[in-house]
């Protein structure tokens, strides 16, 4: 069973990690120059243009946030965190990816009243689905 409040402190020391202080997230960027002893850099335009969902605004941004999750999960700094696994479970894998792009001390340092799909989709540049379920992830946890 994947603890989803230790993905939280994952993705915390990951967004450290890259001094990353502010939203969106360079998720692009991650994938090209990660840090030492995460992962090999990946050269973004050789994806395939099949790869990216481009069904609405952001979704390839999502597309390579769970690219970046596969990546972090399957590194060698995501092994010493015990992240194996993850990958296998595809919902899993999709909400540690909105982590990644939506880290949780981001979301709440956002007033109450921006917490909404709508203003999360603009702020974090991520398709407002994908905002709506990470509200509800956080309401979980903190209920």
């Amino acid at each position: 069973m994947v603890d989803y409040v230790r993905l939280e402190v994952v993705t915390q020391e990951l967004i450290d990690a890259f001094n990353i202080t502010a939203p969106p997230i360079p998720i692009e960027s991650m994938l090209q120059h990660p840090c030492p002893d995460m992962w090999e850099d990946l050269d973004i335009s050789q994806l395939s243009s099949s790869f990216l969902n481009v069904n609405e605004s952001y979704s390839p941004r999502m597309s390579l946030a769970r690219l970046l999750a596969r990546h972090v999960v399957n590194c060698p700094w995501g092994d010493t965190r015990q992240l194996r696994g993850i990958e296998r479970e595809e919902g899993k894998l999709y909400r540690f990816a909105r982590m990644l792009v939506m880290p949780e001390n981001m979301v709440m340092q956002l007033t109450p009243t921006a917490r909404t799909p709508q203003l999360l989709s603009v702020h974090f540049e991520v398709p407002e689905e994908d905002a709506r379920l990470r509200l509800q992830e956080l309401s979980a946890v903190r209920s």
